[in-house]
């Protein structure tokens, strides 16, 4: 029986070295799990709830327009801003509020709709929003 044994032939060893890779991987493993609790801290946000019983009757809407000189139009009505303040006090005491549409002329200076919708603030309105290519009211009959 002939028994043959073959010692280093000469060919390089092809098999890949892999215990470096492992210890990459288990390094950036552990910095995966030490750096993750820090990156998803909770934020607490107020959701609206849904209302399951719909208003009754659809709220009051008040169209209030800005001129270009800066003069308010309430519902096609001019008024000055210390009216606007009174007429603000008033729908603000209405349940439910009214919504407000706020329009403006394209070239009005920001300083007059600002204006308004401080005033707007200040009187307590909360469904307050703007209208985009609205015309200018037609002024109201005189009485």
């Amino acid at each position: 029986m002939a028994i043959s044994i073959k010692g280093d032939s000469g060919d390089p060893m092809v098999e890949p070295n892999v215990i470096p890779l492992v210890d990459i991987m288990l390094v950036l493993l552990i910095i995966f799990i030490i750096t993750i609790p820090v990156m998803t801290h909770a934020v607490k946000i107020d959701l609206p709830r849904d209302n399951p019983n719909p208003p009754d009757v659809p709220p009051e809407v008040v169209r209030i327009y800005v001129e270009y000189d800066g003069s308010i139009f309430w519902n096609g009505t001019p008024i000055n801003p210390q009216i606007l303040r009174d007429y603000v006090a008033v729908e603000n005491t209405k349940d439910p509020q009214p919504e407000v549409h706020v329009d403006a002329h394209r070239r009005v200076p920001y300083v007059y709709v600002a204006n308004v919708l401080f005033t707007l603030q200040r009187g307590g309105l909360q469904k307050v929003g703007f209208v985009a290519g609205g015309s200018a009211p037609e002024a109201a009959p005189a009485s």
